[in-house]
């Protein structure tokens, strides 16, 4: 058997976004009966919350959708290029930061937006002429109200079914 492909999500705190998408993705794997062939992490691009569990807001949203968030906050680090096949950025910010973070100027291209594996954000973009937009950018909903975090959901849901198609028509 080969070795799993391995995908670290990754935002700015490690308690919103990117354990949402885990999350998520982890529930994808699990349903498709691929988690023994796809290993799913999260980190932060920074350290403000390492060790600490999920956002309550996104821990209560995605427990109203029948998900347990279990991740703890944890700071990317160099290595995470070396050990994970993609490092899924969150937003365009969080990729220029991972861009910087690389520990070799190749290594660039394990650094994906997680929106743009989701065809209605790609097409959302293109339709707006720039590819930077903010249709790839899953928004932070850290300083929001709750609603933000259903949005936050549905955008990470789209994206993550997207990349699992990626993975299994491409990584696997």
């Amino acid at each position: 058997m080969t070795d799993p492909v391995r995908l670290c999500f990754v935002c700015l705190g490690n308690i919103c976004r990117s354990p949402t998408a885990e999350g998520v993705m982890g529930s994808l794997v699990d349903q498709a009966g691929l988690s023994d062939r796809i290993e799913i992490d999260s980190a932060g691009t920074g350290a403000w919350h390492v060790g600490a569990p999920p956002d309550e807001r996104a821990s209560a949203e995605a427990l109203r959708r029948g998900l347990t968030l279990t991740s703890r906050g944890r700071q990317v680090s160099p290595s995470d290029f070396f050990t994970f096949d993609l490092l899924v950025a969150m937003d365009h910010r969080n990729l220029a930061d991972l861009h910087d973070l690389a520990p070799d100027p190749a290594l660039r291209d394990k650094v994906v937006l997680l929106r743009s594996f989701d065809p209605r954000s790609v097409a959302a973009a293109e339709g707006h002429g720039h590819p930077e937009s903010d249709h790839l950018a899953v928004p932070d909903p850290y300083y929001g109200g709750a609603n933000g975090f259903a949005d936050v959901y549905d955008i990470v849901d789209a994206g993550c079914r997207g990349l699992l198609v990626h993975v299994q028509e491409h990584l696997l």
